[in-house]
């Protein structure tokens, strides 16, 4: 299996087994975006198009857009609004422009009621026409318009005198007459032509004052982003992915040991075999008392999330023969008389079935006898007559420094740990052989063995 159909496989037994916690995490994200939304009231934005007619470089866009969001602009817009409390710094924040294909400047505009939000965008696009215009006009150089306004005198003195010759020439129908009439006639179009040009070419004509607003910004009819009801969502999906990765960094973090080398390392003992448990859906931790152990079974923390789901397994003498081998080894590494003490941790619920299933198959060769070791203080009874310990537990639950700690019990009540028993759950599958109840009876014998046997109950 590749890395990413882990990771699939991992999100959805975390999606499964903390389905409780993931739903009442989202519901107080969500509680969270609706108080989010609660301290910023809603807003509304709307838009007015301000059409650039001629040719425009895309930087002389640029241009225009900073000033259309000048604080000149803006300021004007504001003394024009009169809004009580609100001043031009105040209304920046709330304007903004863009250049769009067309040679168009896009205004927009946010307010808290639709008709502020429309008013603002059209007295902004209003006064950066007038802003921009007034640029365009003042920025002509003085002496060239004056020098332009001479040279429109000059031709309009120069036509007239035209005129004036043309009549007082000779009426005649001679070649002369004809020819000098022509030639003072193509001269009043030439003057006329350059007139033209001329007024063509008036700075007071230029595109920056030809600039339109293309209609009155329409009245926004929905909140502008983000609304409630995206800040509740968006918090509900902000919690619960949170979570899921907190779920996932604990995971990779975990120091819990999972393979058999690190396992019998941390013990100082060999691993004996392995031993199959079958169970019917997952495992919850033991109850306790007090509200921190109801709220655990609240939220669905006593069932854990990060064991793989169980195989299925073969039938019960498939799984009887693994407990068998396991209790013949015994019989062939302990000298007579075989008598060991089976230790398993509290609160590992596979182990205690494991070790209750060896006690009933072991019989009275080796006679064990299992106790449960609390894991926080790792007390183990004296040796009487055994001659060693077996720790039976699963993999995946404990830590290296929580072995080392039952490794260290063991010692101290003078026990060698002879072999280590890893125990895994598995679905369990009816036999028409062996039916699943034959193993009640043994794992209810044990029950009560436990209890003569150490006063705990596993």
């Amino acid at each position: 299996m590749n890395d990413d159909a882990i990771r699939l496989v991992t999100i959805g037994r975390i999606l499964r087994r903390r389905r409780r916690l993931l739903t009442i995490l989202a519901l107080v994200g969500a509680l969270v975006g609706y108080g989010a939304s609660v301290l910023f009231p809603p807003r509304y934005t709307t838009s007015a198009s301000v059409l650039l007619p001629g040719t425009w470089e895309e930087r002389e866009l640029l241009t225009q857009t900073e000033v259309a969001t000048s604080s000149v602009v803006v300021d004007r817009a504001a003394a024009t609004l009169g809004w009580t409390g609100v001043s031009g710094s105040d209304l920046r924040d709330q304007v903004s422009a863009k250049a769009t294909d067309g040679n168009i400047i896009k205004i927009s505009g946010t307010a808290d009621t639709p008709d502020r939000a429309q008013r603002l965008c059209d007295q902004v696009a209003k006064e950066f026409v007038s802003y921009a215009t007034r640029i365009a006009t003042e920025s002509g150089d003085p002496g060239a318009a004056e020098e332009l306004a001479a040279l429109q005198q000059s031709v309009r003195d120069t036509s007239r005198r035209i005129s004036d010759l043309a009549d007082a020439a000779d009426p005649g129908q001679t070649v002369e007459s004809v020819q000098t009439r022509t030639e003072l006639e193509q001269l009043r179009t030439a003057l006329r032509e350059a007139i033209t040009t001329l007024k063509q070419a008036d700075p007071a004509d230029s595109e920056a004052k030809n600039m339109v607003v293309m209609g009155s910004a329409p009245r926004p009819t929905g909140e502008a982003p983000p609304t409630r009801t995206q800040l509740i969502a968006g918090g509900a999906l902000l919690f619960f992915l949170f979570a899921v990765i907190g779920h996932l960094t604990a995971a990779r973090m975990s120091r819990r040991l999972r393979g058999e080398s690190e396992i019998t390392a941390a013990l100082g003992s060999e691993l004996l075999g392995t031993v199959d448990v079958p169970v019917e859906r997952p495992l919850h931790r033991p109850r306790g008392k007090g509200p921190r152990a109801w709220m655990r079974r609240l939220l669905g923390l006593d069932v854990r999330w990060d064991i793989p789901t169980p195989q299925t397994s073969g039938d019960e003498a498939s799984r009887q023969i693994r407990y068998r081998r396991v209790c013949s080894r015994l019989r062939d590494g302990l000298p007579a008389p075989r008598r060991l003490l089976v230790v398993f941790l509290e609160g590992d619920e596979i182990a205690r079935r494991a070790a209750g299933q060896l006690v009933a198959d072991a019989g009275s060769d080796p006679l064990l006898r299992a106790v449960a070791v609390s894991v926080s203080r790792p007390m183990v009874p004296d040796r009487d007559h055994e001659a060693g310990a077996l720790v039976v537990l699963s993999a995946g639950s404990w830590t290296a420094g929580e072995l080392a700690g039952v490794a260290e019990g063991c010692a101290d009540a003078k026990h060698a740990v002879v072999g280590i028993v890893l125990a895994g759950p598995v679905r369990a599958t009816r036999s028409a052989d062996h039916p699943r109840h034959a193993a009640v009876p043994a794992l209810a014998a044990f029950d009560g063995e436990l209890d003569d046997a150490t006063g705990v109950t596993g």
